[in-house]
């Protein structure tokens, strides 16, 4: 008498199937995230280069950091005398939540991100023959920093 119903093979071959197809779906969407974190990373500190040329407008200089490096002011981009808000609040990196390197000396000044995407290789990513390089700041969740931009009186 023949029972309805699937064998023990049939049901392993099916969640064998299953799984692949779930670990294909699950690579892509992990780069889609890095790719979206980084479009969000180029996006903020475009931002903050508008700021920080309005800034430049009224005052005739950029901030300058408190170290070597790192936003020099905080949360917010204010003229401290006048009062005027340049940036209300400072974007910060997507997965670190930490705040982008900094750096200036009130003539010129470079902003620096980390791209998780590898492959990215458009303008700002430093790279060295084929593989990426790094502008040798810490950048945290991916190690140093592989993209920056700067003032349009210097080139990175």
């Amino acid at each position: 008498m023949k029972t309805k119903g699937f064998t023990l093979i049939e049901i392993l071959i099916v969640i064998a199937i299953l799984g692949i197809l779930t670990l294909l779906i699950s690579g892509n969407f992990i780069t889609s995230l890095k790719k979206g974190r980084d479009a969000r990373r180029k996006t903020d500190l475009e931002q903050i280069q508008r700021a920080l040329e309005m800034y430049y407008e009224d005052k005739k200089a950029y901030p300058t950091p408190a170290g070597s490096y790192g936003l020099p002011f905080g949360g917010q981009l204010i003229d401290s005398v006048t009062g005027k808000i340049y940036m209300q609040k400072l974007p910060q990196d997507p997965l670190t939540s930490n705040s982008y390197n900094y750096q200036s000396d009130g003539t010129y000044y470079k902003l620096y991100s980390c791209l998780e995407n590898k492959l990215d290789l458009g303008p700002g990513v430093k790279v060295v023959g084929e593989t990426q390089s790094d502008y040798g700041l810490p950048c945290g969740a991916c190690g140093n920093c592989n993209y920056g931009i700067s003032s349009s009186n210097l080139a990175l």
